[in-house]
C-alpha cells in the first residue's frame, strides 16, 4: 500500500485550484452565462411577439370576416329596400295608367255615344224624307 503524506504541496494545490475555479468562474463562466440568458431572453420575446402578432392576425380575419357578413347582410337589406320601393312606385305607375286608360276609355265612349246620339238625331230629321222617296220608288210613282 502507498501511503500519502499530507505536506504543504497539498494546500497549494487547493488554494490554486479554488483560485482557478474564481478566476475561471469570473473571466469565462459567468459572462457566457450572461450571453446565454440575454439570447434565452431574447429568444422568448420573439415567441412572445410571434404569439402576439399570430393572436393579432387571427383577431384581424374575425373582424374582417364579421365587418364582410355585416356588410353583405347590410346590402342585403339595402337591395331589399330598394327592391320593395321599386315594386310599389311600379304598382303606382301601372294604377295611374290604368286609371288614366279607364278616364280615356270612359271619355271615348261618350263621344262616341254622343256622336251617335247626334247621327240618330239628324237621321230621324231625315227619316221621313227617305221613307217619302222609298215608298214613291216602290210604288213607282213620282210625287
Amino acid at each position: 500500500m502507498i501511503t500519502v503524506i499530507p505536506d504543504i504541496s497539498l494546500m497549494y494545490q487547493m488554494i490554486n485550484f479554488l483560485v482557478l475555479l474564481f478566476v475561471l468562474n469570473l473571466v469565462l463562466y459567468k459572462p457566457i452565462r450572461n450571453v446565454l440568458l440575454e439570447r434565452k431572453a431574447k429568444i422568448e420575446g420573439m415567441q412572445n411577439g410571434a404569439e402576439k402578432a399570430a393572436g393579432d392576425l387571427i383577431a384581424g380575419e374575425d373582424a374582417y370576416k364579421n365587418g364582410l357578413k355585416e356588410a353583405r347582410s347590410e346590402g342585403l337589406k339595402t337591395k331589399e329596400a330598394f327592391v320593395e320601393e321599386a315594386s310599389q312606385e311600379e304598382t303606382e305607375i301601372i294604377d295611374r295608367i290604368n286609371k288614366k286608360a279607364q278616364a280615356n276609355l270612359a271619355e271615348i265612349k261618350q263621344q262616341v255615344a254622343d256622336e251617335t246620339e247626334q247621327a240618330r238625331k239628324a237621321l230621324e230629321g231625315e227619316v221621313e224624307a227617305y221613307a217619302k222617296a222609298i215608298g214613291e220608288k216602290i210604288l213607282g210613282r213620282a210625287c
